[in-house]
């Protein structure tokens, strides 16, 4: 059960997230996202590389790899 919610976070992560411009490199797109989830959960996936948590900001960055996932979720919970 706590695979799926980890999964299931990540698609919502996904699915209400926005790319914008990276502050820290110009010219870099980031793909982000509101944090409003489990931090337990947010925990998780930050240390499976799938997203990246930013200190004192409500926002996380969903990685290459997180994205890459996501889209598979997706097609998986959302045919």
């Amino acid at each position: 059960m706590e695979e799926k919610l980890k999964e299931l976070n990540l698609l919502l992560l996904y699915l209400t997230g926005w790319e914008e411009d990276s502050r820290n490199n110009p010219g870099e797109k980031v793909f982000c996202t509101w944090n409003g989830y489990s931090f337990k959960i947010l925990n998780k996936l930050h240390d499976e590389k799938m997203i990246v948590q930013i200190k004192d900001k409500k926002l996380v960055l969903v990685t290459e790899a997180g994205k890459h996932l996501a889209e598979k979720l997706k097609a998986q919970y959302l045919p």
